[in-house]
This record gives C-alpha cells, structure tokens and sequence, in this order.
C-alpha cells in the first residue's frame, strides 16, 4: 500500500496519510469513538479532481475506496482500502430567489441552518445539526419535521458525483436520472458525492421544545402520547424518550441522576394553534423542564438536543406498525423506570404525514409504512458493545415483536444489526433496482457496501 500512498500524493492536492504519518489518527476519527478505523491510506480531498484522481488510482490497483465525513454514520470499523476524508470541503452557498442551497461533501447541518437563516429559509434536517449533510440524505432521514415536509433526501435536487471509474457525473431529475433516484435513499455504493443541491423551505420560527417528566408520571404521559399522537394534523411533529440521566454536573440539575421522560415537539403554524395542540400533554403531568414555546427555526437542534461531541455510540433502531394500550403496556414492561437497563436512551418518534408519500417522481427511500420508529441507544461504554448490549437490544424487541414492523429505513441501521435488516430498508422492487444501479455506476464495486458476506 506505500506504493499506492506515494502515487496518491504525486496526483492530489490534500494530504495522504499513511498508519505511520502524524496526523493519520486524526484523520481517520469520526465521531462514533467506538470505531477506530484503520484504512491502509487516508486522503483529505480539496476538490473533485482530488476524488476523481483517489478513485482512478484505487481503481486501477484493485483498491476499495470508503468515505468519512463527520463519522455519525460509521457504525463499523473500517480497516482496509482508502479511507477519504471531505472534511476540507464545507462550503455552503445560498440562491435565495431559487431557495436551493448548494451544499460541499463535508458540511454539517449546522453550517446550512445559519446560511439558511439569514434569509428566513430552512433546511428539512435531521435531529442533530453536528451530522454530514450527505451521509444523512443519502440514507432518507426523518428529522424533527417529517411529518410536515418529507424525508429529507425528498428535499435533494442534484449531486455531483465521482462514480466507480473516476469519472465526476451530475445526477438530477434530468441527467443520469436513475442514480438521482437512487442517491434519495439508497444510501451507498454508487460513488463519492462531492456536493448536493438541496431546497429549502420557508420558515423562520416554530411552536417546539421539550417537556421533561419524572419517572412517577412516565406511564400516564406515555399512555396520553400514544393516544395523542393519533389526532395530531400533519403539521405536528412529536416523540418521546425515555432517559436514564447519570448524577454529572452538566446535566440540569431538576433532572440529575434520574429516569424520566421527555416529549418533544415541532409545529410549523400558528403559535397559539400550537399551545393548544400541546396541552392534554402538558395536562398529563408535572414538569420538570418544560422548554415548548415559540422558537427560531434556527434553533430546531435544541428540540432533541443531541451530543455534539464525539463520544463511543451503540443504538439499534427499527419501524414500528401502529401503537396502542398493548404496546404501551409490553413497552413499560420492557423498559420503563422500574427496569434496571444499560440503556440511556429509548426513544419513540412519530412518523407518517408526508413522510409516508413518495415525491412524484420516485426515489429510493426505505420505511415510509412505518407509523413510528423505536432506537435503543446503550450506555457509551465500549466494553459492552460486543455481548451485553445486544443482548438487552434483543430482550427488548422480544417483548415488542407484534408492532415491529418487517421494514426499517436504512438509517436507522446503519450497520446491519439485525439479520435480514439490510434487505429489509428498502421493498424488493427497490432493493433490486438499486442493485442495478450499483452495477451500472459501479461495477467493480470500488465502493463497497452492505453486510460482509
């Protein structure tokens, strides 16, 4: 591989890092601490030609070619191959008349909020504004706002694209269609996507926030979700979590060291409309936080509040069918504050809405049946990743088999956890197109993906 490295840095502008060159594990850490990738070289792209020329070189040698942006989606240690890194590029540009914002390989949601921002438009995001814009998009992504707007990748209009053989394509609507449709959702193995063109609603404030409840009051305020959750408009967004707080000072203090449940929500409209929504939740217990008022659209990250710095991560997640009093029951019975469970975290979200309709002109988007959606988040403990957690994970699921749903979306697992679950993101017709898609852009499977056979 030093050949391959040396001849790398002869025809690229950014840095190539061997496992011996200072700077390579900083190159190659993501933010998911428990995979420590060890690629046999990695790349810091400046540009397309520096991707086009990576992908050639690996080409030619036989090489497999991966990329890392912000490492949210790197659930698997990768320990072969070129590792490309697009941190360096994370321009973001605004057409405000065509409300489309340009986005480079690296950018963070947060980058695209704030330019946004400035002209009263949003971005349809995910829950956290510390994720790559593209590694999201390219698997779907149900953010805060799905039930009003869509999956994400529903909001793309174009990306550039460098595909298996080196060469730097536009994939839109109208060129090289079928791998615009299969970048919205299909997730990986077509090439190295070095920008995307994204549009942009108009929005400036929503009716959100978080409301904490204590573990006394866990049960009612599920129960009351539940059977709330089915009367809500489209433009009412929701989920509930329940969390298993450590006793640390960076936690507020009315919630430290406790089990308790928040519900979060987002509503594009009227304020006032929105109180009124909300309150059979307020209703349902006492609070301990409550945050849910009118808020800057470029505030939507505080809604879930999500950690933005890199930490060991094990979460599962799964669709759900539709819920009710059984489900809330087998789900306390699982997981409620009496359980004893190195789980920090298991969040409930609500989906449908205009998540569960395709755009017009199809994409590739797994899940959209799914009338909610479960993730298990373990206690960042690495040394339980292997054994302990997967085994509380599958007590879990055993306890809630008859409202798992038979399709997931492939964000929410990302690393294939459970058997069948790959197949499983996406309908078989899909599933099979996409396989064709693959082969056409890719067909020495330079970029691989999907479960080690």
């Amino acid at each position: 591989m030093g050949a391959l490295a040396e001849q790398l840095r002869g025809v690229v502008e950014g840095p190539v890092f061997g496992p011996e060159d200072e700077g390579f594990a900083a190159e190659v850490a993501g933010f998911n601490l428990a995979a420590q990738h060890s690629p046999e070289v990695a790349v810091g792209i400046t540009s397309e030609a520096d991707a086009a020329a990576v992908v050639r070189a690996a080409a030619e040698s036989g090489t497999p070619v991966r990329v890392l942006a912000t490492g949210h989606g790197s659930p698997v240690p990768i320990t072969d191959g070129v590792l490309v890194t697009t941190s360096r590029l994370a321009n973001v540009t605004i057409d405000v008349d065509a409300k489309i914002a340009h986005i480079d390989a690296g950018c963070r949601w947060a980058e695209v909020i704030a330019a946004a921002g400035e002209h009263g438009l949003a971005p349809v995001t995910g829950a956290s504004d510390a994720v790559g814009c593209i590694g999201y998009t390219l698997g779907g992504g149900l953010g805060p706002l799905a039930r009003t707007y869509g999956f994400s990748s529903d909001w793309a209009r174009g990306f550039r694209v460098v595909t298996g053989s080196g060469e730097v394509v536009t994939a839109n609507a109208d060129e090289n269609a079928d791998l615009f449709w299969a970048l919205r959702g299909g997730k990986g193995g077509f090439g190295l996507v070095m920008s995307m063109d994204f549009a942009l609603v108009e929005l400036s404030t929503l009716y959100g926030g978080s409301v904490f409840f204590d573990a006394d009051d866990i049960a009612t305020v599920f129960g009351t979700w539940t059977e709330w959750t089915k009367t809500l408009p489209e433009t009412a967004n929701s989920s509930v979590v329940i969390l298993r707080l450590p006793p640390l000072e960076f936690i507020p203090e009315p919630l430290r060291g406790k089990t308790v449940l928040s519900v979060r929500f987002a509503f594009v409209g009227d304020p006032a409309e929105g109180k009124s929504l909300f309150q059979p939740i307020r209703d349902a217990g006492t609070a301990l936080i409550d945050t849910v008022g009118e808020m800057a659209a470029t505030d939507i990250a505080l809604i879930h509040n999500d950690p933005k710095d890199p930490t060991p991560a094990f979460d599962r997640g799964q669709l759900l069918n539709d819920i009710d009093a059984g489900f809330v029951s087998a789900f306390l019975e699982a997981v409620g504050p009496e359980r004893q469970l190195p789980l920090v975290a298991i969040e409930i979200r609500h989906l449908g809405g205009a998540a569960s309709r395709d755009v017009p002109e199809g994409s590739a988007v797994g899940g959209r049946g799914g009338a909610y959606s479960l993730v298990l988040i373990g206690v960042p403990d690495p040394s339980l990743f292997e054994t302990v957690l997967p085994g509380v994970v599958d007590g879990v699921r055993a306890g809630l088999t008859d409202w798992i749903s038979a399709e997931t979306t492939i964000n929410f697992d990302a690393a294939f956890s459970f058997p069948g679950s790959y197949q499983a993101a996406w309908p078989s017709d899909t599933f099979s197109r996409l396989a064709e898609v693959r082969a056409a852009y890719d067909p020495d499977q330079v970029f691989p993906y999907g479960p080690a056979s």
